[in-house]
């Protein structure tokens, strides 16, 4: 590897430094703020390296990797989420016991998350896949002390490693028929060995599936309810920001690259699963009285929009998934970060009841959960409204009619348990309704701020942000 390979994969390793020194200062000095300082600061300098790797980009570092902007532009997105989450996570767990090694995992993830978006090969892609799953099962279980955490850590530990099994057999039919494991390599050796286009799609079917499950899309999407639930708050927001998008980073990239556009099997795959994500996932965020379950089944349905996006294709397919995972990272962030700064040591305050009138009590909380609902909704002035703007303009591009009408049709029936939860934050009756003491630090507040700021400045004046996707794609 040359010097410029290693500038290329800088943030990658600034991130793998902070890792081994906050472990140690974990180790030998056992201090909350000294191991969140250590890690917010890891966080901070990789998120500044993306710009001396931009200078030696588009650069392909050994088979495994594919340094580019596409790669630099999602691994920003991943690395912002991970800061707000920690920061978030700094309140929650301050009364925790030994809250250090949460850092450790969360810095764990967000590796193997950057791994995924400048992924170019099956090695590469399961090493990160596994390096951010197999963090999320100690992240999901952390807070041992309760049962909910443990189940849920347990069920995305069975489920997972199902998925695991789906991909690594998808990926053996493909390289025992192909001989290859490299994304374009793939494409080339189907088109010409035709015969070989069957055990080829079997194994893409495998890997889809196991792909699937990490986005928890219909019909594998059964874990959603439990995990979100059982899962102490920031992780919910890792959870539903970070490893989804850096799944869905990698599939944006891994469809192209690998020739999928051309089998139209795999894409009436996709979009089987798009329009059952869209709507099954709506109907089941109907049924709920958890806000951490509504929104774990409300993000089936929003993985259901983005597989629009990606099903679509065409030139305007990245710039309308990178602004729809920002705008989805943005507003997750905020209503799973009110949930945190309700919530104490003794358990997540996240029944809808507990919400009643929240307005009456603390203004500025309610206020922010309100702008993520509208967001969520795709209310205008709000991000949400340009993303499933930026989806149904990528569904009408390429005459993908059945998808953007499921689009729409899911997104009335979403409406309505938004705006039930509106209707609960501003009742009257809710006036004398008890919720724990916030156990949230300034920091944490700083952060649902900042979302709900971001959500109606963006919502309202779009330009910059898409200006920038425009120069980075």
């Amino acid at each position: 590897m040359s010097r410029a390979d290693f500038m290329a994969i800088l943030p990658l390793l600034v991130l793998s430094t902070t890792m081994i020194v906050a472990m140690l200062v974990s180790a030998f000095y056992r201090r909350h703020g000294a191991v969140m300082a250590i890690v917010q600061l890891g966080l901070m300098l990789a998120f500044a390296a993306l710009w001396p790797a931009d200078a030696q980009v588009p650069r392909r570092v050994t088979t495994l990797l594919m340094v580019d902007r596409y790669a630099l532009l999602f691994g920003g997105l991943i690395l912002v989420a991970s800061i707000g989450v920690a920061t978030l996570a700094y309140g929650y767990l301050r009364r925790a016991h030994r809250p250090e090694e949460f850092y450790l995992l969360l810095l764990a993830a967000s590796l193997g998350g950057l791994v995924l978006a400048s992924s170019n090969h099956f090695a590469s892609l399961f090493l990160g896949l596994e390096l951010l799953s197999v963090s999320l099962f100690g992240l999901i279980a952390y807070p041992i002390a309760h049962w909910r955490p443990l189940e849920a850590g347990i069920k995305y530990l069975i489920l997972s490693g199902t998925a695991s099994a789906l991909l690594l057999f998808g990926m053996a039919l493909i390289y025992a028929e192909l001989g290859t494991l490299q994304f374009e390599h793939i494409s080339i050796a189907a088109s010409t060995e035709p015969s070989h286009s069957k055990v080829v799609i079997a194994g893409m079917v495998l890997i889809l599936g196991g792909i699937a499950f990490k986005l928890s899309v219909v019909p594998f999407h059964m874990w959603v309810g439990d995990v979100y639930e059982g899962a102490p708050a920031p992780v919910g927001a890792y959870l539903a920001t970070v490893s989804k998008g850096a799944v869905f980073v990698m599939l944006l990239r891994f469809l192209p690259e690998a020739g999928l556009y051309g089998k139209p099997a795999l894409l009436w795959i996709l979009t089987l699963m798009a329009v059952a994500s869209m709507l099954i996932g709506n109907l089941l965020a109907l049924l709920q009285t958890h806000l951490k379950r509504l929104l774990g089944y409300s993000s089936v349905a929003h993985l259901g929009y983005l597989l629009v996006i990606l099903v679509a294709g065409g030139p305007l397919a990245t710039e309308a998934a990178a602004f729809y995972l920002t705008a989805y990272f943005v507003t997750l962030l905020g209503a799973f970060g009110v949930i945190t700064l309700l919530s104490d040591e003794q358990g997540d305050n996240d029944a809808l009841a507990e919400y009643r009138g929240l307005f009456w009590r603390r203004p500025w909380v309610a206020g922010v959960l309100s702008i993520t609902m509208l967001s969520l909704a795709g209310i205008p002035v709000t991000m949400g409204f340009v993303a499933k703007f930026y989806a149904v303009a990528a569904g009408i591009e390429r005459a993908q009619w059945l998808l953007v009408a499921t689009l729409i049709v899911a997104s009335a029936i979403g409406l309505y348990y938004y705006l039930r939860i509106l209707i609960a934050l501003f009742s009257a009756r809710g006036r004398t309704t008890i919720v724990a003491t916030p156990s949230y630090s300034w920091s944490g507040a700083l952060v649902v701020v900042a979302a709900g700021l971001l959500l109606l400045v963006i919502g309202a004046y779009p330009v910059p942000l898409i200006n920038l996707f425009h120069g980075a794609l």
